[in-house]
């Protein structure tokens, strides 16, 4: 079977190989890959600023979809034919975090998804939702799940809440569309009118020109007659969280989910202590996660936002579109009928 390694660090290194093809052992299912999606650690692996120490050869890619074709001995949870979605943390199947159960995250501590066929642990795979296609299916289990885990399976927020969401990259958009599901009042940041425009044809009730506006902490809690949001899915990192800490109301949530704007923040413990804040890290989650996740979007008949599908072997064209930063919603990859 044809995969990708990154065997040297650098998008342009990206090496098409031949590996031979598993056979699943007991408890085992071999998956015929049919489509993946790219999120931003995507890139920073392949770049070697996500962990420089990273082994290599590594197959890359955290989330992917297909169909099972074969099962190993003792499975019965799956059947050739079945349509299925990888889980980011294969180790991490429910309950709170511990270091043991994301100690397999696909495509970084172990061999992703990129490549026509994959063996899996049977209980590191969910069911795809029948009105999803493949392609949306491969989305979820990284930026759907993460945007689940920030806005639900914490504190439960109350119909009226406010949640302010940063940009239009794939957790971003799946922040807005899962917010609008619930009945959340949402305000969206980003640089682009254009993308303002689209977020608000999806249900945004307020947005926000951080350009226009760079005192957006302001803004928003002036959008709340002063009070500040209940909620921030806070993706900028350093460059951003200490607006995001001052735009939350007293006793409100500030859920980081990725550090677009950098990683070394100076976040001073002040006005956490005194604003009762609550600051939290998202990193993914479980698959029990994953499955409530879809249950709501199977309940909702939501589809992700697919911004571009690439063929899979055009995965270094992908990345660089996804460099460009001009996409909106998730970039995917499809495989061969």
């Amino acid at each position: 079977m044809k995969a990708f390694e990154i065997q040297e660090f650098g998008i342009d290194s990206l090496a098409l190989v031949h590996r031979e093809v598993q056979a699943p052992g007991p408890g085992q299912v071999l998956v015929r890959m049919t489509a993946a999606s790219l999120n931003f650690r995507d890139l920073l692996v392949v770049k070697g600023a996500y962990n420089p120490k990273m082994r290599r050869p590594l197959v890359p890619l955290s989330d992917g979809a297909g169909v099972v074709e074969e099962v190993g001995e003792g499975v019965t949870a799956w059947k050739v034919g079945d349509r299925v979605a990888g889980c980011f943390f294969q180790g991490w199947l429910e309950g709170d975090v511990s270091a043991e159960k994301i100690a397999f995250a696909l495509g970084g501590a172990i061999d992703g998804v990129l490549r026509e066929r994959m063996v899996f642990d049977a209980n590191g795979l969910v069911r795809t939702p029948d009105h999803l296609s493949d392609e949306e299916a491969a989305t979820l289990p990284c930026a759907g799940v993460t945007a689940w885990h920030a806005l639900f399976e914490h504190n439960r927020p109350a119909p009226s809440a406010t949640v302010l969401i940063q940009g239009t990259g794939g957790v971003s958009v799946f922040a807005l569309q899962l917010a609008h599901m619930a009945g959340l009042r949402t305000i969206v940041t980003s640089s682009s009118d254009t993308k303002l425009a689209r977020v608000r044809e999806m249900g945004a009730d307020e947005t926000i020109n951080y350009k226009a506006e760079p005192d957006w902490d302001k803004a928003a809690r002036a959008l709340t007659g002063g009070v500040g949001v209940d909620h921030v899915v806070e993706v900028g990192g350093g460059g951003t969280i200490e607006r995001s800490l001052r735009a939350v109301r007293m006793g409100g949530t500030v859920s980081v989910i990725g550090v677009l704007s950098g990683a070394d923040p100076t976040v001073s413990p002040r006005s956490l202590l005194m604003n009762s804040l609550r600051l939290q890290g998202i990193y993914v989650g479980s698959r029990a996660m994953f499955e409530r996740l879809n249950k709501a979007l199977a309940a909702h008949r939501l589809k992700p936002v697919i911004d571009r599908t690439f063929h899979w072997t055009e995965y270094k064209e992908a990345l660089k579109y996804m460099e460009g930063q001009s996409h909106f919603g998730k970039i995917c990859l499809r495989f061969d009928s």
